[in-house]
């Protein structure tokens, strides 16, 4: 696997011994990702509803209103605002207009694309746990299909508003480690910041983040999750795992998520195929 490009910061995970800092590979030129005019404003709509621009009896703006300002057609328009509405952040009354969703306690969030993932930047923040380090790890590196037992890891917590949501660990590649070696929020515990590891990581690698394979279960917290979500260690709580893949299938990250039950809801929206 090569890597290239420069490195600013990064994300975490658990396991066995911890070696020393690698040393060697070369590093490549960050590159944005493009997207599409539909959800880069999607995007933007949604952050200004999970901020609380928008309250309870105070319309977002319509749809002929956006197509003016932003330069965009009526039909990019009703896309992004039908794909915040699919998400569940807003609701749309005919001839009243569109308005956001009530939210209660828990966080909500639907995941339907790589961006989505990414986006958790918007409204979470990322507290280190464990620093970057390398570790021998034989679990995570078998399924990160590597040719060594070594893994560069970190773990940490993502909080929305001040609440704990989830205690994650991050397994990458050695080479895909030295990427982000450099990112200082991923070597002092306790440091903060909104980005997330997968973000990171796709803005550094020569070529694209573009699959995600995803397993849910009932689990047992683990010790290391415990005080970060503040709940009693070996409680059943909701596990995700996600392998991320590269355009070559390729697997570049292993996060395993263990969520706070009463802070987290996960949701999945199903259609018969072809409507």
């Amino acid at each position: 696997m090569t890597w290239t490009g420069q490195s600013p910061n990064i994300g975490r995970t658990n396991g066995g011994t911890v070696l020393g800092p690698g040393r060697g590979d070369t590093i490549s030129v960050p590159r944005a990702s493009e997207e599409s005019a539909y959800r880069a404003l999607a995007r933007e709509l949604r952050t200004a509803v999970r901020a609380g621009r928008y309250g309870a009896d105070n319309r977002l703006p319509t749809d002929a209103e956006l197509a003016a300002t932003r330069g965009l057609s009526r039909q990019t328009v009703r896309r992004a605002m039908q794909e915040l509405v699919n998400e569940g952040l807003v609701f749309r009354v005919p001839g009243r207009g569109t308005f956001p969703v009530a939210r209660d306690s828990r966080y909500l969030r639907q995941f339907g694309s790589i961006e989505d993932l990414i986006g958790l930047s918007q409204d979470t923040l990322l507290e280190l746990v464990e620093p970057l380090q390398r570790r021998l790890d034989l679990a995570a590196a078998g399924r990160l299909g590597l040719d060594t037992d070594v893994v560069s890891s970190v773990s940490f917590r993502r909080l929305h508003e001040g609440l704990p949501l989830c205690f994650t660990t991050v397994a990458l590649p050695p080479a895909a480690g030295r990427l982000l070696a450099d990112v200082p929020e991923l070597h002092e515990t306790g440091a903060t910041t909104t980005a997330t590891v997968l973000g990171l990581l796709d803005a550094r690698m020569d070529v694209d983040v573009v699959e995600a394979d995803q397993s849910i279960s009932v689990a047992p917290l683990p010790a290391g999750g415990a005080v970060p979500l503040r709940l009693e260690p070996g409680r059943p709580v909701l596990r995700i795992d996600r392998l991320y893949s590269d355009v070559h299938r390729r697997p570049v990250e292993l996060a395993v998520n263990w969520f706070h039950p009463d802070h987290y809801s996960y949701r999945v929206r199903l259609r018969r195929s072809g409507s």
